[in-house]
């Protein structure tokens, strides 16, 4: 499979304003991902990570630039064609648990994939079996360990076989084992068509990426 563009963003800018002091989170930054690319974002806490993963999702707009996801564009869109395009495109791996309390695992899965429209691209059950989370498919959230609700979390993730996996941190919180399992997972994923980006303080992470790019005071560099 040839590699193609999937993530496209084009010098991006965010100001946030308390007051009436403004802080720069992003300054000009242009980012291209390909499908079959493991990107490492690092960067300082502070840097514009987050911010950059959120305007790349369609969850923040951008005060300037374009970001294009499988070349559709994500900015400056109505939200519900932005949620749309984020459905059936992206998938959101976040350091805060993503899975709605009140469902199990499985209906997590099911319900994510109920959003996207159209028929499940991935059979949900198979998919926790590949994630080792198959006896837990019932499990409320609350009760999953560590280890558990970050499987869990990557399962939603993948719910909809996206083209773009973003990632934020995904490894802070969990013990070195589950988070070398976790980074594999992402690896993998990437070499099997899609495009990964992952922001983290990870040096683990970063070894494993195919490149990384260092974020320092919302501007990009390789």
């Amino acid at each position: 499979m040839s590699a193609v563009a999937a993530v496209e963003a084009d010098g991006l800018y965010r100001f946030f304003h308390a007051g009436d002091e403004e802080t720069i989170a992003l300054a000009g930054v242009t980012l291209n991902v390909a499908t079959g690319e493991l990107v490492a974002v690092v960067g300082p806490s502070g840097s514009g990570k987050s911010t950059l993963l959120a305007c790349l999702a369609g969850l923040d707009e951008p005060d300037g630039g374009t970001v294009r996801i499988a070349g559709e564009t994500m900015t400056r869109r109505p939200e519900a064609r932005r949620a749309a395009l984020r459905a059936r495109c992206v998938g959101l791996l976040l350091q805060a648990n993503n899975l709605f309390d009140h469902l199990g695992v499985r209906d997590n899965l099911r319900l994510a994939q109920c959003l996207a429209g159209g028929p499940a691209p991935v059979d949900a059950d198979r998919l926790l079996d590949e994630l080792g989370l198959v006896e837990r498919a019932t499990a409320w959230p609350a009760t999953l360990s560590g280890g558990e609700a970050a499987r869990a979390g990557l399962a939603l993730a993948l719910a909809n076989d996206p083209i773009v996996l973003l990632a934020d941190e995904p490894t802070g919180e969990l013990d070195l084992a589950t988070a070398e399992h976790i980074v594999g997972l992402l690896a993998d994923y990437a070499r099997d068509g899609h495009a990964v980006i992952i922001a983290s303080h990870s040096d683990a992470i970063a070894a494993r990426a195919d490149r990384v790019v260092f974020l320092t005071d919302g501007r990009l560099s390789a």
